[in-house]
């Protein structure tokens, strides 16, 4: 493979003047500021939001290129990973052109993305266990295909794909691999991170919205050389991260070992509300997960699911999904909301034909 990031990024970017902020011209912490145009009597709420925020988040990205082990350079923040997936395609699809390839059933973002952006969208299904078929991929490689996108553990489905598989896309596809981690913190392998600087084409996402219980937040995480993420910093939005979300992620990021005792709860009540599920005579089957959600196969999934809805328990109906028929997603909650979706679920009778 000859990957070549400069013949595949769009050729007005690579030329692209980006919009210098006033915090780009000066990044100090003390001065008398009057270049921003900013209200210097405060903010009309509790707190200091008056000044724009580092529209680069070093802070941030300092400690967590120690946490994930990188480079600070190799970290790009977004407004939720959504940020990251549109600003890729807008980075290396010319609209009307360029294709990307997604795997069904998979994170519908993607599709989304791709249609905002007039990108054709190119579909390699998963096999009936949910992995990938890596040949099949390759084999719907054309010149114009930029982006595929790789969903581990994969949603809705919860499971890691194999690596060996995940290696022989990244070997011999020119363009860039996107392996979305965004549930990562709940799997038993370690991350692709680690192969960052054995794969120039490789783009790992993640988030701090599952296991960190940011959701609210909204910021994502990118990882990828240098090179790529100078590329989305010079086409994102000026302050694209809040100063309320970096304080508060800041706060997150000083206290890490509290994420592996919230992932720690979220595994124990997994595996607890498996085993009630299995148990049940109504479940086809329950799909191995390395997630913090399960994929249930039952009979008249939809019709429970709407039952469900008038208990005010709220999952997701994924029956309309590529190879999900009949198949409902569950999100892990605590062992009391488990203890309900279970009771209220085992509750669910047939209505009679008459």
């Amino acid at each position: 493979m000859s990957f070549d990031l400069k013949s595949l990024l769009r050729p007005h970017i690579a030329g692209l003047k980006p919009y210098s902020s006033a915090r780009d011209e000066y990044a100090g912490k003390e001065g008398i500021f009057l270049d921003a145009n900013e209200n210097p009597y405060g903010s009309t709420a509790p707190g200091n939001f008056n000044r724009y925020p580092d529209p680069y988040q070093i802070e941030i990205k300092e400690k967590l290129a120690e946490i994930k082990k990188v480079k600070p350079d190799q970290v790009f923040l977004g407004n939720g990973s959504d940020e990251a997936i549109d600003l890729l395609l807008r980075a290396f699809c010319n609209p009307g052109k360029d294709n990307i390839i997604i795997l069904p059933p998979t994170y519908g973002m993607y599709e989304v993305s791709a249609a905002i952006n007039d990108v054709e969208i190119k579909r390699v299904p998963l096999c009936e266990d949910f992995q990938l078929q890596p040949q099949k991929i390759l084999e719907a490689v054309n010149d114009f295909t930029k982006v595929i996108f790789i969903c581990s553990p994969n949603n809705p489905t919860g499971n890691l794909m194999k690596k060996k598989d995940i290696y022989q896309v990244l070997e011999n596809f020119n363009g860039i691999v996107v392996v979305d981690e965004a549930y990562i913190d709940f799997a038993p392998e370690v991350s692709m991170v680690a192969e960052l600087e054995k794969y120039p084409n490789l783009v790992v996402i993640q988030t701090f919205s599952k296991a960190w219980g940011l959701a609210a937040l909204r910021i994502g995480m990118g990882f990828a050389s240098t090179q790529i993420i100078s590329i989305l910093n010079l086409i994102k939005p000026p302050y694209n991260i809040s100063g309320l979300t970096q304080e508060k992620v800041l706060e997150a990021l000083s206290l890490p070992n509290a994420v592996y005792g919230m992932v720690g709860k979220i595994m124990e009540g997994k595996n607890e509300l498996v085993r009630k599920l299995e148990e049940m005579d109504e479940v086809i089957q329950v799909y191995h997960s390395d997630a913090n959600f399960v994929l249930v196969k039952i009979p008249q999934a939809k019709e429970i699911y709407h039952y469900l809805i008038e208990e005010k328990i709220i999952i997701r109906d994924r029956s309309k999904v590529t190879l999900c028929d009949n198949c409902l997603r569950i999100s892990v909650g605590t062992p009391e909301e488990n203890e309900a979706f279970l009771t209220a679920f085992a509750s669910y009778t047939k209505p009679t034909t008459k």
